[in-house]
């Protein structure tokens, strides 16, 4: 049970400073005379116990002493002397109850000191175990204060690393992606360079040419955005590492912190370890208050909690990226295999029609050298009957005068060479325009030819070259950075 309040004061004490050690001082003979003083006596007697007396002086023995009987040895004593050594019975009597007196008074005063120290060895006895107790309360009290707080820390830098490596797989899942991209622009950009070698007028801005331009763009935007978001993955994980650094020296220090205090907590009066440290709580070391240490504490929790904020919302947006890109492309994608597809289709049947052309010319072009052949076989065939009409004629002029007559056969004769060569010239006249059209017809089939080879080439281009490179475009998965 312990007693609350001051000593009692008694009478007789008189106000001091706090004494440094637990026991009052004894006090002197001199400091009861003067608080007590003696009853006055004769001015003859220096002390009422004491008579005055000179002492005699102690010398070596004679030798003949050493024979001397006792009585024969003590030296005679005047009567004179002997009444000046007495007292009266009343100096006695007084000298007994000064004695008394004194005696009661020093153990009466002996026993209130003896009482008053009790009480004060009891109340500060009490008084320092209700301090100690305090002090182990309020480390008790600091001890659960820094756990909690600990515990808060331990949690956040939990979360925290949590978050980081998080950040961290969706940095690298990015950086897989932006990878993957590669693929599909060296591609784009392939099949832009090939279908640079398509000839003459197959060299058209078509529509499979427009997509690849999107696609192009497309991916390039992509790879654009990807690269921004790297750069803030990459500082919103530098800064995540500041704050986790901040909380983990916080821990740290708590830590330390709570092993200290917790010992502090534990020492008693009985533990070993413990020494005088003389002039330590003079030494103020303290750079916090309650407040402050809290108030620290919160921040870098805050901050923490404000970075992972941020850094969740950076991954969400990588997330949402990655699905617009894999989306954006893989249509893309498709946009331009169908353009592909479909002019192929248009120059696969421009083909065929051009074979189809091409094998017609040539079959009129056989034709046509037949008839000329015939025209020709028809213009020799007419030279044996001019020749003999105008032998006919020929001959005939050389008749004797009057048998030169006009007669039917000369006329028939004259006409039969007139018509035949008539004939020979229409004959020829068809031979020369036959020749024009097999001519014309030569340089049509001479074009078609070309333009086959154009088709066949812009075939071989977008079919073989192009369509062909694009069967190999990245899967959702390398597009998403999971591969």
């Amino acid at each position: 049970m312990e007693l609350l309040g001051s000593p009692l004061r008694t009478p007789y004490t008189q106000p001091r400073s706090t004494p440094t050690k637990f026991l009052p001082p004894i006090p002197t003979a001199s400091s009861l005379q003067n608080r007590f003083p003696p009853s006055p006596l004769p001015n003859s007697f220096s002390s009422p116990w004491m008579p005055r007396v000179t002492k005699p002086t102690l010398g070596p023995a004679p030798r003949s002493s050493q024979r001397l009987t006792p009585r024969e040895a003590l030296p005679p004593i005047s009567h004179q002397t002997a009444l000046s050594t007495r007292y009266t019975p009343g100096d006695w009597y007084r000298s007994n109850l000064t004695n008394y007196k004194r005696s009661e008074t020093a153990r009466h005063t002996a026993e209130c000191l003896t009482a008053d120290s009790s009480r004060l060895i009891q109340d500060k006895y009490q008084q320092t175990r209700k301090t100690q107790a305090e002090s182990t309360k309020n480390l008790g009290q600091r001890v659960n204060d820094i756990m909690f707080w600990k515990s808060e820390l331990r949690c956040e830098h939990d979360k925290m690393v949590e978050e980081t490596n998080a950040l961290t797989g969706m940095k690298e899942r990015l950086e897989r992606a932006l990878a993957n991209t590669e693929a599909p622009l060296q591609v784009t950009q392939e099949c832009l360079l090939l279908r640079e070698k398509r000839m003459g007028i197959d060299l058209v801005c078509d529509d499979v040419e427009k997509q690849l331009f999107v696609e192009l763009d497309i991916i390039r935007s992509c790879q654009e955005r990807m690269r921004r978001h790297l750069e803030q993955a990459e500082a919103q994980l530098a800064s995540n590492r500041l704050a986790q650094h901040d909380v983990e020296r916080d821990l740290a220090n708590k830590q330390a912190a709570h092993r200290i205090d917790e010992q502090c907590q534990q020492l008693r009066n009985t533990s070993t370890g413990i020494s005088y440290f003389r002039g330590v709580e003079r030494v103020d070391a303290t750079i916090s208050v309650p407040e402050s240490w809290a108030n620290f504490t919160d921040k870098n929790i805050l901050r923490s909690q404000s970075e992972r904020a941020a850094s969740a919302k950076l991954r969400d947006s990588i997330e949402n990226l990655l699905v617009l890109t894999d989306k954006q492309m893989q249509h893309q994608f498709n946009c331009v295999n169908l353009a592909f597809t479909q002019r192929i289709a248009e120059m696969a049947d421009a083909k065929r029609k051009i074979q189809a052309q091409l094998s017609k010319t040539l079959q009129e072009m056989f034709h046509l050298e037949r008839s000329i052949e015939a025209i020709q076989k028809a213009i020799r065939d007419k030279g044996f009957p001019l020749k003999v009409a105008q032998t006919r004629l020929d001959k005939r002029i050389r008749r004797p005068k009057m048998e030169l007559c006009r007669d039917p056969a000369q006329l028939c004769l004259v006409s039969e060479v007139c018509e035949i060569n008539e004939t020979i010239q229409s004959l020829q006249q068809r031979l020369r325009d036959s020749e024009d059209v097999l001519q014309r017809l030569a340089h049509n089939k001479s074009a078609l030819e070309h333009e086959l080879v154009v088709k066949s080439t812009s075939l071989f281009i977008d079919q073989e070259k192009c369509l062909a490179m694009r069967k190999t475009f990245p899967s959702t998965g390398r597009l998403l950075g999971y591969v």
